[in-house]
């Protein structure tokens, strides 16, 4: 099966070690990788803020990179639904509506392909430890992938999981909301954290890399002594 890496702008200048995990992991359950070069932003910082024909030209050049993949995969569910978005954003265009379609079919957030499509659970994963997981707003509310993060992480040999109070609640990241309402995101990040110290977790785990910089962020700040991974690096721990 082959598969295109869709690294996402803050995996690609941020975490590149969880773009490796997503890589070695989908490798192991048997996937051939492919990652195209001319993938740039996907245009969700633009398209959020109302620039809506400014944003056009990065997602073509998206449309464009990716037209050739069998599946495309994302360690983010927020920038996988943004593929989703596109055949409404081309709707009408006689041309790129129907290649916006054709991407947004076969996109996938990470943990949802592993479940979904690969129809596999326990990864061969190994950690020894305490966890709890933040669940993002745009996988969970948006993307609609809930229940695949939480399957995998049960099959974690030697992980204690710990479900997060307020789950259902945002970190206060939210793309520009952080930077439009800085003051406002702060408390938001800082009951999130309270949250998560509530469950005397060793690990924060969650599957959108914003919301990871966002709430390691505080932890670090306040001193607290939480381990902050991405899902891909908890499944590729052996």
């Amino acid at each position: 099966m082959k598969v295109s890496l869709f690294a996402t702008c803050l995996v690609d200048m941020f975490q590149g070690d969880v773009g490796k995990a997503v890589v070695e992991v989908l490798e192991r359950l048997g996937c051939d990788i492919d990652f195209p070069e001319n993938q740039i932003c996907c245009g969700q910082p633009a398209y959020n803020s109302g620039y809506v024909k400014e944003s056009k030209n990065a997602m073509k050049k998206m449309i464009s990179a990716f037209e050739h993949a069998e599946y495309v995969v994302s360690p983010s569910g927020s920038c996988a639904y943004m593929f989703k978005e596109y055949p409404e954003v081309f709707q009408g265009d006689p041309i790129w509506e129907q290649k916006a379609q054709a991407l947004a079919d076969k996109t996938y957030e990470f943990t949802e392909f592993i479940v979904n499509v690969l129809k596999i659970e326990n990864v061969g994963a190994h950690l020894e430890s305490t966890a709890t997981y933040h669940t993002s707003c745009h996988m969970t509310r948006l993307l609609g992938v809930k229940e695949a993060p939480l399957k995998l992480l049960r099959q974690v040999k030697g992980l204690q999981y710990v479900e997060l109070p307020g789950k259902d609640r945002c970190c206060g990241f939210g793309g520009t909301f952080s930077v439009k309402m800085g003051n406002i995101s702060g408390e938001m990040v800082t009951e999130k954290v309270h949250d998560v110290e509530q469950t005397e977790a060793d690990i924060l785990i969650g599957a959108d890399a914003g919301c990871l910089i966002n709430i390691g962020g505080r932890i670090n700040r306040q001193g607290k002594p939480i381990k902050v991974m991405h899902i891909a690096e908890v499944l590729n721990c052996q």
